[in-house]
């Protein structure tokens, strides 16, 4: 940028520009593509793809076409249609050709618009000379990904014209198409005026006239130049086409006429051998008849060398337009690069450069340098957000914050790193397409509308996480280090995405505007203070034309401009760094207090950086860089120390005292104060492009004054603490040295640089105080403007729901859609919600873009609003405006910035002492509390947890005991819209203070329980409690004393309640129990006890109630019917179960019967319940209901024998039921009285402990069924179902079984039911069943071979299966047997028969037999035990026999019976003896068993010892079943004489004959010895 040209003004960005998505639209075409694929080898017949954009301004109100095509991407043609009365477009049409584009497109308005809707005409070239007119419509109808309308393209191939040369040049206007060629000569094309074939589509523009066009050839003998460029402009309603020449002709032709009217060289040019390379004309001065032309050369040597020559051509109309060249020209060189676009109006003109935009007056005769103006570019504003604008800027960040944070050095990352985040999203900075190319280098790969839905949050999230995993934590260096780096590739693709391509001009308002390759935006001039702090007043005449009347002499101005540099100076020192730093202590959370940064700041300035090279990356720099820049910083220090002190020694001189001095600065300081601007009639402000540019020009603006009050507010604490330290004696180490060595030690002694008193006070006291509240001010609006709004909250179903509308229109979905989103900052939402004053902000409802000059004042006019409102009035409180900003702010729940909004005004406030004032004049102090009070609330039910949301809410508390207690507070908090959280209370101005008190504070209560912040509400209900009885005093209040003694019982009885409800949910059970009892209320006490049992029972508390550690004086029945309440109306399964509590309740109170009373009723409520709703966990349901009769049993143990019995109807207690009505479903109640029908007829009956035993007994076995999946139910009936023994030993459940049979049958009932029993277990011992059937008598041990083989494959060959099937069965039926007989002496036999009757084939088991030999009243006096047994013997007679059981033992033992006091031989003896076993052998048809039984005990009988020969002597000593043997004797004769096994049982016929005859030998030779015996006695 030239230094001789001043800045005044800069660029604002448009915010939301840098987001637009493209509705991409391809363009059919019939003509193949050439030059755009990279394998093609034809020549391109047009200009090449270049950068290159434009604006048009259609209509009025104007609508603004913008026009881009890029290089990267040159066969794609971006357009946006923006107004200024509607915000941003978020979309875009993209239209796709078939091939690469020349750097050109023109638009018009369409001015035969039919009924398809087609708005405007495009026109466009590819390289390969193909053109396109298209008819467009609205940009909405198109759709994303579609062909273009045929209908409405017309697609004109070129190349079948171009005889001549290829294309260098083109332009268009309505209905013509003009292009130029390399042989200089100049084509137009009616193209969308005529068709194709017409004869006059096509005109070639020549010099020849009349027959010379029929000589072709000699008519191009005169050769010309290629064209450069073209522009078409209409003169007086004639269309001419400019044609500028590559040898610098200019030719002028009407293309109405196709003649030429003007041809000119221009060869008066500084530049020797330069290129005529671009024309702009400028619109024709119809009062002058003057058109100025711009001519672009360049140096041919140079390519970077440019020159704008400005001409003038004067027009004559008459019959024809006679056009003459004046021959004055001005000259613009460039110095640096190139021109990149050049604008005319009427008086100026625009030039865009790649370091700024530059305007000249085109009403000087003489054009020069010095009256030339730069504006700014945002590139400069982005590097110095960045730390970009120097080498070491990034550098000095980090010696900076190692010398401020020297105590704190773990907490420099996380303060950096905020100061970056907020600067890279800062609006202006941040750009969508940029920030998402930067972090695809680090490989963060987003879809676009993954991106598109990263709010700020979000944004800074994914930034930091990618930030600490490059670098380490732990050490700022190497996040330094990565953040630099971040930084320096971000502004390399901002400046790569968002490079200048085109102006933005509308003449008809002024407005000048950049469009740059992804964005768009607006210039503004500075105001007058910017300019002067920008540096553009430095000469004394400049400053004094601008109107800008600071002082009254010119003495002041110098002291001003001395004071200015002074500052300069230090701005320089510091760099870049201080504001930043300062800035953020300010806006982010207090990890080091503004208040200490200043001082922090003026020792570095002092002393220089802390002198740690470990502060600084080595692997940047290296440890003898960072040494040498240490060393360069002190040289710098040192003449930064000496030039201060030489200036200030000047100005001190030139002002004669501090004091005028003083005076100076205090003048200057009050035109940084925000202006207070006349408000006027209010009208509505909408969201649209210029209220966009308003708030980012207004952010811009804020940042200037604030830097520019800090740097005066760090010059004037450098000058205290340099005058503290010369007054004391205490000179730095390094002045003294420069001073010896610079021979300055004069200025030390001359009294004039140091600082009286007086004047150090009023520093402090006066000049300090006023800077800090002009910061203050400036940092508030530029918070507001930079500042992102807050994403919307995740509301929960319901709230969601309760805020459904159906009719709800799109702008409350577009606003959401806009929060948390960059370019929607804080100061746009109050921009729309404010009435602005029909005045200066009343042309942001514009419907035009606005002029550079008219920012000024909107600016001025929007700033004022912030600060001092609509009103404008004064006010003894500082920002007394804040109240109605967060108001603004809270209605769209934007918590953090009310927060800092408040938080910072109060703040300061306490600073100046201001609180009592606030109090007593309008209530803004009581206002701002609440505000903050509400805002603090919100955040902390928003998402906060733990020590953060205690803190928010203890500071909540605090803020809305504030605002009650207030003067005025009454009047001033009902003053708040109904968005502000207080609705109108009703109350009069003459209500008491404790009146007041109390409604607010049960406005707070409800407040904090609507967030459910029950601690909050809790101390607001306790404090509304110690309200009531002043506030209802008969004093205060005219009702009657019993009225108002009413009332306040009402008012206690429910603030108690609220009380206990609060410390309920805080589970702080016993201030709750305080709660109760203190409540004056007993209909709310009761509720409340109530309320207070089942919060217990749900939080696993209910033990407070048992253990006896709440005093229940006089509450002790009321508790114990809550429970009982409680238990009755309590699902049976839920836990903590209410009748355990019940039972622990009485039992620690030794209520025995009550205690048993409540599990009884527990266990019948399992009972029915469970029958009804079958119990999908019947098995569990089951186990409590025993549980709860054990325990009813063992309490009713504890009860006098004679009083141990239970009222089974509600734990007698009947009462419960006329209290509290049953609200059970209707359904149940009806089945259980349905269920029930048949006990209910019956007189009801006390319960005692046996019924109790008896019904665990049965309950068991239910339990035990379940356990086995089957399904048996107690009915609680007296009579006892017949199927459950059955059940119980289908299901192998013998023990339950035998119990239940033992506890309710006696006698022979009690022998037949244990008969059932042995029955079915013998039964399951026989795998082989036949059947039930008693009458199949088939000899099945005397089967032949041939049957044998049957009986064989019907049973399992595998031992081990049997054994794992009949084992544990045998075992049980033995051990059961021998242990049940005693009840009942037949059940052996009723085995045996079971066994022998259910499967015939069926050896009896071993212990069975033995059984029935144990039994005899006999006893064998001595036998051997034989190894040949019963069953081998059999097989050695009868080899068909096979024995098939392994369970009967093969071997026959000796048996010994106890000896008897009276004994029987032979096979006699109880039920159960050898002759019921003999003869169940002969009724089944087991004749072996039953011979050899018979021959064993006979042969034992005749074998016995000599000793016990005499007693089988004896009369009716022997007894063997005769009958039995008979029937075996004849059952063998049948089968002999039927043919069945003859010859076996032949051998047992013999066998047994030959037994029988000895036996009865013997026999009757003991009966000759008994009656001799007898005789001789």
């Amino acid at each position: 940028m030239e230094k001789s040209r001043s800045l005044v003004g800069m660029e604002v960005p448009i915010p939301g520009s840098d987001s637009v998505k493209w509705i991409e639209v391809t363009v059919p075409s019939s003509t193949p593509a050439t030059s755009s694929s990279p394998s093609s080898s034809s020549p391109p017949l047009a200009p090449l793809t270049e950068d290159t954009a434009a604006c048009v301004v259609i209509g009025d109100p104007p609508t603004y076409l913008i026009w881009r095509i890029h290089k990267s991407q040159p066969c794609a043609l971006d357009l946006v249609e923006l107004c200024a009365f509607k915000e941003f477009p978020s979309t875009g049409i993209r239209i796709l050709f078939p091939d690469a584009l020349c750097p050109f497109a023109f638009i018009c308005k369409d001015e035969n618009i039919c009924a398809s809707g087609n708005l405007y005409l495009l026109y466009a070239l590819t390289v390969s000379g193909v053109a396109y007119l298209f008819k467009l419509r609205n940009i909405c109808t198109y759709e994303s990904c579609s062909i273009f309308p045929s209908n409405d393209l017309i697609e004109f191939n070129l190349q079948n014209y171009l005889h001549y040369g290829e294309i260098t040049a083109v332009a268009a206007t309505s209905g013509s198409l003009v292009i130029g060629r390399n042989d200089g000569s100049v084509s137009l094309f009616q193209l969308g005026m005529f068709d194709q074939s017409a004869p006059d589509f096509v005109h070639e523009l020549r010099d020849d006239t009349g027959i010379g066009r029929l000589w072709g050839f000699i008519a191009r003998g005169k050769m010309v130049s290629p064209v450069q460029d073209l522009v078409i402009l209409e003169v007086v309603g004639r269309k001419l086409v400019f044609v500028l020449h590559l040898d610098g002709m200019l030719r002028v032709w009407d293309l109405l006429s196709h003649s030429k009217v003007f041809s000119c060289t221009m060869t008066a040019t500084p530049l020797l051998g330069a290129t005529f390379l671009r024309l702009w004309v400028g619109e024709a001065k119809y009062n002058t008849n003057i058109i100025p032309l711009v001519i672009l050369c360049r140096q041919a040597l140079e390519v970077d060398k440019e020159m704008i020559s400005i001409y003038h051509l004067h027009c004559s109309v008459r019959d024809r337009i006679i056009f003459f060249l004046d021959p004055s020209m001005q000259s613009i060189p460039s110095e640096e690069g190139k021109f990149i676009d050049v604008k005319l109006t009427s008086d100026k003109i625009w030039m865009l450069k790649q370091d700024g935009l530059i305007s000249h007056n085109l009403s000087h005769a003489n054009t020069n340098l010095e009256e030339g103006h730069c504006y700014a570019l945002q590139e400069t504003f982005v590097a110095d957000q960045l730390f970009q604008s120097s080498e070491h800027c990034l550098d000095d960040l980090l010696w900076i914050s190692h010398s401020l944070f020297s105590s704190m050095k773990e907490q420099i990352v996380s303060f950096v790193s905020s100061i970056f985040l907020r600067r890279l999203l800062h609006p202006g900075v941040y750009h969508n397409s940029v920030l998402r190319a930067t972090l695809q280098d680090f490989n963060k790969h987003w879809s676009n509308p993954e991106f598109q839905s990263l709010t700020v949050d979000g944004l800074k999230k994914e930034i930091l996480s990618l930030i600490e995993h490059e670098g380490v934590p732990e050490s700022p260096s190497t996040i330094f280090y990565c953040w630099k780096n971040f930084c320096a590739r971000y502004f390399h693709y901002w400046c790569k995405n968002s490079a200048p391509c085109g102006l933005l001009m509308d003449s008809s308002t002024g407005s000048v505007g950049l469009i740059r390759k992804d964005s768009l935006s607006l210039f503004r001039c500075l105001e007058d203070i910017e300019l002067l702090i920008y540096g553009s007043f430095d000469e004394l005449g400049a400053f004094m034309n601008s109107g800008f009347d600071l002082y009254a002499d010119d003495l002041e101005r110098d002291i001003l401009f001395d004071v200015l540099r002074c500052i300069s100076s230090i701005s320089l020192q510091l760099g870049k760094t201080a504001s930043a730093l300062f800035y953020e202590s300010l806006i982010s959370a207090q990890i080091i207090s503004s208040e200490e940064i200043v001082p922090r700041l003026l020792k570095i300035l002092e002393n220089g950086c802390s002198s740690s090279l470990a502060a600084h990356p080595i692997s940047d720099l290296g440890a003898d860089g960072a040494w040498e820049k240490e060393l360069g910083d002190h040289k710098t220090l040192r003449k930064f120390s000496v030039d201060m002190l030489l200036s200030l020694h000047a100005l001190c001189n030139k002002a004669k005292s501090w004091s005028r001095v003083l005076n100076a600065i205090e003048s200057y300081l009050k035109f940084l104060v925000p202006r207070k601007m006349t408000q006027g009639v209010h009208s509505e402000v909408l969201f649209n492009i210029n209220t966009s540019v308003l708030v980012q020009a207004t952010s811009q603006v804020a940042k200037v004054m604030f830097e520019s009050a800090l740097d005066i507010l760090l010059l004037l604490s450098y000058l205290v603490n340099i005058s503290g330290q010369v007054l004391i004696g205490e000179i730095p180490s390094t002045f003294f040295y420069v001073k010896l060595l610079e021979g300055l030690s004069e200025i030390i002694r001359n009294d004039n640089i140091y600082m009286l008193h007086d004047d150090i006070s009023r520093i402090q006291l006066e000049l300090v105080p006023m800077i800090q509240e002009i910061v203050t001010e400036w940092l508030i609006i530029h918070f507001f403007g930079t500042t992102p709004t807050e994403s919307p909250a995740l509301e929960d179903f319901s709230s969601q729901l309760s805020s459904l509308q159906i009719d709800s229109n799109n702008d409350r979905k577009s606003w959401n859609e806009r929060l948390g989103k960059c370019d929607f900052t804080l100061a746009l939402m109050l921009l729309v919600n404010i009435q602005s004053p029909s005045g200066d902000l009343s042309q942001l409802s514009l419907r035009s873009l606005p002029s550079s000059h008219s920012f000024i004042s909107s600016v001025q006019d929007f700033t004022s609003w912030i600060i001092w409102g609509s009103t404008g009035e004064e006010s003894s409180a500082f920002f007394s405006h804040s109240t109605e900003l967060a108001s603004i702010l809270l209605r769209h729940n934007q918590y953090d910035a009310v927060e800092y909004l408040l938080t910072i005004v109060d703040a300061h406030s306490r600073k100046e002492k201001l609180s009592g004032s606030i109090q007593t004049s309008d209530g803004g102090w009581c206002k701002l509390h609440h505000l903050l009070g509400c805002c603090l609330l919100a955040k902390a039910q928003g998402g906060l947890n733990g020590i953060h949301k205690e803190k928010k809410i203890c500071e909540a508390v605090r803020c809305f005991f504030r605002a009650s207690c207030g003067e005025g507070a009454s009047q001033a908090l009902q003053s708040l819209s109904s968005e502000a959280g207080l609705p109108h209370l009703g109350l009069n101005g003459h209500v008491s203070s404790a009146a007041w008190k109390l409604h607010y504070y049960q406005w707070a209560m409800q407040k904090f329980e609507q967030y459910n912040i029950s601690e909050g509400a809790c101390q607001f209900a306790l404090a509304a409690l110690e309200q009531v009885d002043e506030a209802l005093d008969p004093q205060n209040d005219s009702r009657g004393e019993g009225t108002l003694n009413e009332l306040a019982t009402s008012f206690k009885g429910r603030l108690w309640a609220n009380v206990f409800k609060f410390t309920l949910d805080l589970n702080h059970f016993y201030d709750a129990y305080c709660a109760i009892i203190s409540n004056p209320d007993e209909e709310s006490k009761t509720i409340c006890l109530r309320r207070f049992i089942i919060v217990l029972y749900e939080r696993g508390a209910i033990k407070i109630l048992c253990d006896g550690q709440l005093p229940f004086i006089g509450l002790t029945e009321k508790v114990e019917r809550e429970l009982a309440w409680k238990a009755e109306r309590s699902d049976i399964a839920a836990k903590p179960n209410p009748y355990k509590l019940l039972y622990a309740f009485e039992m620690h109170r030794h209520n025995w019967r009550k205690a048993a009373s409540y599990m009884y009723l527990y266990s019948a409520r399992l009972r029915t319940e469970s029958v009804l709703r079958d119990h999908p966990h019947l098995s569990l349901a089951l186990q409590e209901r025993l549980n709860g009769l054990s325990a009813a049993i063992n309490a009713l143990y504890l009860v006098h024998p004679a009083c141990a019995w239970i009222n089974p109807i509600l734990g007698g207690n009947p009462l419960h039921n006329e209290h509290y009505p049953s609200k059970k479903a209707k359904k149940m109640e009806e089945e259980q009285s349905s269920s029930n029908d048949a006990q209910l007829q019956k007189p009801q009956t006390y319960v005692d402990v046996e019924k109790l035993e008896n019904e665990f007994v049965l309950t068991t076995a239910e339990y035990l069924l379940s356990l086995a999946n089957v399904k048996w139910t107690y009915t609680g009936m007296e009579k006892l179902p017949s199927d459950l023994v059955d059940l119980l030993v289908e299901t192998n459940l013998y023990d339950m079984a035998f119990t239940i049979v033992l506890k309710f049958w006696k006698g022979s009932g009690l022998k037949r039911e244990l008969d059932r029993i042995f029955i079915a277990m013998s039964m399951k011992c026989c795998p082989n069943r036949v059947g039930s059937s008693l009458t199949w008598t088939r000899g099945l041990l005397l089967t032949s071979s041939k049957d044998d083989t049957s009986i064989q494959s019907s049973i399992d060959p595998d031992p081990s299966t049997q054994q794992s099937k009949g084992i544990n069965r045998w075992e049980k039926l033995e051990l059961y047997l021998e242990k049940y007989k005693v009840f009942n002496a037949r059940l052996p036999v009723i085995v045996a028969e079971t066994l022998l009757r259910t499967d015939p084939q069926i050896e009896l088991p071993l212990w069975l037999v033995h059984m029935f030999k144990n039994l005899l009243r006999g006893c064998l006096s001595s036998a051997t035990e034989s190894t040949f047994g019963v069953h081998q013997g059999i097989s050695s007679f009868y080899p068909s026999i096979t024995v098939t059981y392994p369970a009967i033992s093969t071997k026959l033992t000796v048996f010994k019976l106890a000896n008897q006091k009276e004994n029987y031989w032979g096979m006699t003896g109880q039920e159960s003896n050898t002759a019921t076993l003999f003869q169940l052998y002969v009724d089944h048809g087991r004749y072996t068993e039953a011979t050899t039984l018979l021959l064993k005990y006979i042969e034992s009988f005749a074998s016995m010892r000599p000793a016990d020969i005499i007693h089988r002597k004896k009369p009716s000593a022997v007894w063997f079943p005769y009958t039995t043997i008979e029937r075996l004797w004849c059952q063998l004769e049948q089968m002999i004489s039927l043919g069945n096994m003859v010859h076996q049982c032949e051998k047992l016929k013999k066998l047994l004959h030959e037994a029988l005859l000895r036996h009865l030998n013997l026999l009757k030779v003991d009966s000759d010895d008994a009656l001799s015996s007898s005789s001789v006695q």
